[in-house]
């Protein structure tokens, strides 16, 4: 199984062939045209995927078996990763990829048609305003944060009375700073709205995201400007993928206790 797996990559005739079945069948003319082979070429290659399994014909067409489905969209989500890691190589080089859950690492390869915005200027005001900016154009948001700041609570409750979905996580640190005020009581304003939702975890977070259905915010930890990538195609899947992990990573939802005032963790 080894020798086969390695073969299809050693083989760029057998992997052209799996990535173009994975969008459909083809006939030989067509594998020709899109592969730029000769049938001679290409004939030995349709045998020995035949002969594994994956793919099958029917009426002079070639269509993947369903274990040729889950071997080419294998084969597709490699390269794409690939690429996308390779077409933003500066950007993943400054920064902190650790602290990006592995899920969504998986999907990286969404990114790849999205591009990246920067700041030129330098200074921290210029990613500060751009993300509240951010948050005031989002008609979803997902986040995880290490600080918090009052604008920043500011610009959350304004769009949370606005009706907007928010989910956000921060570590407890920061959890022990909303207890106090003026965070504590722009919290309590917050108690009737079904569509605010903060969870707090023990780890320590080294990182901030902020998903949104427009943008991804993801700050560089080599200096300060705002870094995203910005796409509504791809964005959705991630912010769905942040969702699931907001949701079923055992986090524990904070709970307002408001007749003390209060934050506490529910046990889960």
């Amino acid at each position: 199984m080894d020798d086969d797996v390695q073969a299809i990559y050693r083989s760029r005739l057998l992997t052209e062939i799996l990535l173009s079945l994975n969008e459909g069948s083809k006939k030989l003319s067509q594998l020709r045209e899109i592969t730029g082979s000769t049938s001679q070429a290409i004939i030995p290659k349709l045998r020995k995927l035949e002969a594994d399994h994956l793919i099958e014909t029917k009426e002079h067409e070639y269509f993947l078996t369903s274990a040729g489905k889950i071997v080419a969209s294998g084969i597709d989500d490699s390269f794409v990763t690939f690429w996308t890691i390779n077409k933003f190589k500066h950007f993943w080089l400054r920064h902190y990829l650790e602290g990006i859950p592995s899920p969504l690492l998986k999907e990286i390869g969404c990114l790849y048609e999205s591009e990246v915005i920067m700041d030129k200027g330098m200074k921290i005001l210029n990613v500060y305003n751009n993300q509240l900016k951010m948050l005031k154009e989002a008609d979803h948001i997902y986040g995880i944060s290490s600080v918090v700041t009052e604008g920043y609570a500011d610009s959350i409750s304004e769009r949370v009375k606005e009706g907007i979905p928010i989910e956000l996580i921060v570590p407890f640190h920061v959890a022990g700073e909303l207890k106090l005020s003026p965070y504590v009581e722009k919290l309590a304003a917050l108690k009737d709205y079904e569509n605010f939702k903060l969870m707090v975890m023990d780890e320590d977070i080294k990182v901030g995201l902020i998903v949104t259905d427009k943008r991804l915010s993801f700050p560089e930890i080599t200096r300060p400007v705002i870094s995203t990538l910005s796409d509504v195609t791809w964005i959705t899947g991630w912010e769905e993928m942040l969702g699931f992990i907001i949701t079923s990573s055992g986090l524990r939802e904070i709970e307002l206790i408001f007749n003390c005032l209060s934050i506490v963790r529910v046990s889960e």
